[in-house]
């Protein structure tokens, strides 16, 4: 494989190629003849049929018409409707990025209209959507990745090269282990270290959000096996959730350059809770660990894969991504290991039911030896009850309190279960089952609705046909962004309404504000819905303390308002689903590793699950090892 590019260049015509480069574990081939980039597709296809891999034909950069006359041809091939918004060009490359609010319209019939968009500039043209909510995060996110090409474009090519050099081990000879560096018998901190003779990877590095101090917060990454920061060939992030993408931006800073493979939507909104997580430090007095310099090089080194792609990481490592289930572009990801000697699935977080906002986990693969599975709800306590059941409970206690004059609360995690509740808010009062009144957004939550907005493709088929119709729930005219301190603190001062604001549990961010002022009234209402970490500030009060303190104020706070806790509407599966997806999985896994969950829930689905399916059921510590060939 080390002679690939060769290969390829000796199967084309002489002449026809400025350049070959590879892209990742993709081949981009450049040409200087304006005839072979017109008709050479079919010539490509023959040599992409001889080296089994992804073969791309562009311009060379010479022959690229003036990005004036591209952007003019472009306009006149594109109706108006298509809603065009911005046209990014990325030279280097040869490539134009198209982002519309419609972007079928720029793709046309079968293609046709990049074809003559193609064919008319000599660019490669792709189609991006536009967000429906304006998203600064989003523009500084593209310019970063389309700015200083010649660094990304090197970038991917070493890349390539690490992937397609020379190994020679058999298929016998390949061992495969897994490191556990945080969420072994915990919540929080989701770190694995995957090894290989060839490979060492990263799955995951986050926070514990329940802690704000210590050790404890944090992955073990000094340990040995990591060593140099830098020996680390690839980083994969499941999900944006702080818990598994946080310190992501702290291993740049600490001299890692490699790539992170992830999602777009996953890119987006790591970046953006990334970005939050540096104000958080500052808003607590406290130097950030890594600064925004360091999130723009965790940009500028994602490759970005959508589900059901096949790609090469290193070269005994191959991943495919599928839908979690989880959050907007939460990934399980099926892991190649040596050509098929050994498939290991490692699941993230997932959710095995369908959403409102998604559908659900995907558990059938091609091969499957080894699978983990969370155990947040892992407990045979935490069987969640059906949704319409659960939601009848949301209304009956929302209704209750409109009534009385009193404001809800509901504290969320910014990604996933807040646009859940915002779709099942927005449906109640549309059709009339709660009354006309204001939902206030705060925190993160609008930048990150808007995220969704660009990614319908990860989306339920429901929400996805809503927004391709024009009727897009997140744009509903009922909820209302609260962008200051002094818009929070006219809604803290009016009337009835609900509050939809960041953090979860209680841990900084707007939710914070809001119970302080509204905690000692009885007519208010706060409401749970996602998991509590028991000495977070949300902990205590779902566990009943009626006294609390704020600990980035010191203050302490009365609680009087009334307090729901309701389980279900956790964009994490309950024990039935997390039984279900191993029961249900096709093939059957051999090993089945059970992490991220307190001890006693993960102790109790790992002996149920050996039980069941009398198969190597395992339960890690943290900084244990686990073989799986």
């Amino acid at each position: 494989m080390s002679d690939i590019l060769k290969s390829i260049e000796e199967e084309l015509p002489k002449g026809v190629i400025s350049e070959s480069i590879f892209e990742g574990a993709n081949i981009v081939i450049y040409t200087s003849d304006k005839d072979f980039f017109k008709n050479g597709e079919g010539k490509i296809k023959e040599v992409v049929d001889i080296v089994k891999k992804r073969i791309e034909l562009r311009a060379d950069k010479k022959l690229l018409a003036s990005e004036e006359d591209t952007e003019k041809t472009i306009k006149a091939l594109v109706e108006q409707e298509a809603g065009i918004t911005n046209m990014i060009f990325d030279v280097q490359r040869s490539t134009v990025i198209i982002e519309a609010k419609k972007p079928g319209m720029v793709i046309g019939k079968g293609g046709s209209i990049l074809k003559d968009i193609k064919v008319s500039t000599l660019w490669t043209p792709t189609v991006q959507r536009s967000s429906a909510i304006p998203s600064k995060i989003t523009e500084k996110i593209r310019s970063v990745l389309y700015a200083n090409n010649n660094y990304r474009k090197k970038f991917l090519n070493d890349i390539g090269e690490k992937i397609y050099k020379d190994w020679t081990l058999d298929k016998m000879d390949i061992w495969a282990r897994v490191t556990y560096l945080g969420s072994g018998r915990q919540v929080g901190r989701s770190c694995l270290l995957l090894q290989t003779p060839n490979s060492k990877i990263l799955l995951d590095c986050g926070i514990n959000p329940g802690i704000s101090k210590g050790p404890d917060r944090f992955p073990y990454l000094d340990v040995s096996e990591i060593g140099d920061i830098s020996t680390i060939d690839a980083i994969i992030l499941s999900h944006a959730h702080t818990d598994h993408s946080a310190l992501i931006p702290y291993l740049y800073k600490m001299g890692y350059k490699g790539p992170v493979y992830m999602t777009a939507p996953t890119r987006d909104i790591s970046a953006l809770l990334a970005l939050d997580f540096i104000g958080v430090a500052y808003k607590q007095a406290e130097a950030p660990i890594f600064r925004a310099e360091q999130v723009k090089d965790m940009v500028k080194h994602s490759i970005c894969l959508n589900y059901g792609e096949v790609h090469d990481i290193t070269p005994d490592i191959r991943i495919t991504f599928y839908n979690a289930g989880h959050v907007l572009g939460s990934a399980v990801t099926h892991i190649n290991i040596g050509n098929g000697a050994h498939n290991f699935v490692y699941t993230g977080d997932t959710n095995y039911k369908k959403s409102r906002l998604l559908d659900p986990a995907v558990n059938r693969f091609p091969r499957a030896e080894t699978v983990t599975l969370e155990s947040t709800y892992g407990a045979k306590t935490d069987i969640h009850p059906p949704m319409r059941e659960v939601e009848q409970e949301f209304l009956d206690a929302a209704n209750e309190t409109i009534k009385k004059g009193g404001k809800i609360l509901l504290p969320e995690l910014g990604l996933g279960h807040a646009q859940e509740t915002m779709l099942r808010v927005e449906e109640a009062i549309r059709t009339g089952k709660l009354p006309e009144i204001p939902v206030y957004l705060d925190g993160m939550l609008w930048d990150i609705t808007a995220i969704h907005t660009a990614y319908p493709d990860f989306l339920s088929s429901n929400v996805r046909g809503q927004i391709f119709q024009d009727n897009n729930p997140f744009t509903s005219s009922i909820l209302k962004r609260v962008g200051s301190p002094t818009e929070r603190k006219e809604v803290i001062e009016g009337g009835p309404c609900i509050i939809i604001a960041t953090s979860g549990m209680l841990v900084g961010g707007a939710s914070v504000e809001y119970f302080r002022n509204l905690a000692d009234n009885p007519k208010n209402l706060l409401i749970f819905g996602c998991y509590q970490a028991p000495m977070s500030l949300g902990g205590k009060v779902k566990a009943g303390e009626k006294v609390v303190r704020i600990e980035e104020s010191g203050e302490t706070v009365e609680v009087k308002m009334r307090v729901e806790t309701m389980y279900g509407l956790s964009p994490h599966s309950g024990r039935n689903e997390l039984v279900q997806y191993i029961n249900r999985m096709n093939p059957r896994p051999k090993k089945i590793i059970i992490n991220h969950g307190e001890v006693s829930k993960s102790l109790d689905l790992a002996s149920s699950l050996y039980k069941m399916n009398r198969v190597e059921t395992t339960v890690p510590r943290n900084l244990e090892t686990i073989r799986l060939k």
